[in-house]
């Protein structure tokens, strides 16, 4: 069985920013009124196809947890990690982008970006499709709420779950008969978003597992909007997992590196779950001494200063 990836990060200059299993970065001014909410539809069966692709992620998650693949431990005496590289994976992860916008085309390559985080409360949102069963709904409305509550207490981020008109991070959890229609959608929430942007989410390879858009709507930095999509057809832990990684490179994680370790951004799927290691990466983000739009060379001696008080000076 194939090896999964996922879509890293995206950054769409006076766009958006794409990341995730892949993520997306948008810099063009806001709508000028707030989308309505979207009205959930009660569960409806899914399509021959879509559960054909379920049973396909169902035995993609088996394998890889028959690999020792999918932590959920966090991290622990098999994954030590000294200051040096809890600074260089920093820089790796909020300063670079697995994407570039190329002729109206988001492309894997990866590009030196500036600091890039949010600078107000985030206030999440979960939409469903019309062919998500309800009691899948109830586990990932749980699942969200309880790491939105994690993500800020650990980013010190204001994050808080809305069902309104409000909301600036959607998450989108969809089958594939609700995803290769999705544009509407996206459009009523980024008016302004390229048809290559979305054409990245209807048109979406089993090897994308999820994704994440992330708007900078002044171009300084400071994200306004985000949203992801997960695939709803993923089974249980894998599904999680989308969540853990696309929810936090929202907040500016954005890449990722075959260095870091113990991580969920690598592409290498041994962690399935936010480690200790990715906590200390937001608190870094977070810290009043970053700020947006800051450069490598601006970020490097502020992270090393985070680190060492981070790890106590374990070089």
């Amino acid at each position: 069985m194939p090896r999964p990836r996922g879509l890293g990060g995206i950054a769409l200059a006076g766009m958006l920013v794409l990341s995730g299993c892949d993520n997306v970065l948008l810099t063009s001014p806001p709508p000028a009124t707030r989308p309505e909410a979207p009205v959930e539809a009660d569960p409806v069966e899914p399509s021959e196809e879509s559960r054909e692709l379920a049973a396909y992620f169902a035995r993609v998650e088996a394998d890889l947890k028959a690999q020792g693949l999918l932590r959920t431990d966090g991290g622990g005496p098999d994954t030590p990690f000294s200051e040096r590289q809890l600074v260089e994976n920093f820089i790796r992860i909020a300063l670079y982008e697995e994407f570039a916008n190329i002729g109206g085309r988001l492309v894997p390559q990866q590009t030196e970006s500036r600091l890039h985080r949010w600078n107000e409360p985030v206030r999440m949102q979960v939409n469903f499709g019309a062919t998500v069963p309800e009691d899948q709904r109830e586990i990932d409305r749980r699942s969200i709420a309880s790491y939105a509550a994690r993500l800020s207490r650990v980013s010190g981020l204001p994050i808080t779950m809305t069902n309104g008109r409000n909301a600036n991070y959607h998450v989108f959890v969809v089958n594939e008969d609700e995803r290769r229609n999705i544009g509407p959608e996206l459009r009523k929430i980024i008016p302004d978003i390229s048809q290559g942007a979305i054409s990245t989410v209807e048109n979406m390879r089993r090897s994308t597992f999820c994704l994440v858009f992330a708007r900078d709507a002044r171009d300084d930095g400071s994200y306004t909007q985000a949203v992801a999509v997960i695939r709803g057809e993923h089974p249980d832990l894998l599904r999680l997992s989308c969540f853990h990684e696309e929810l936090a490179q929202g907040l500016g994680l954005s890449n990722d590196s075959p260095k870091a370790r113990p991580s969920i951004f690598n592409d290498d799927e041994e962690f399935g779950l936010l480690t200790t290691h990715d906590e200390m990466l937001l608190q870094m983000l977070y810290d009043p001494r970053m700020r947006s739009n800051m450069t490598e060379q601006e970020a490097r001696p502020v992270a090393e200063v985070i680190a060492a008080e981070l790890l106590g000076g374990e070089s």
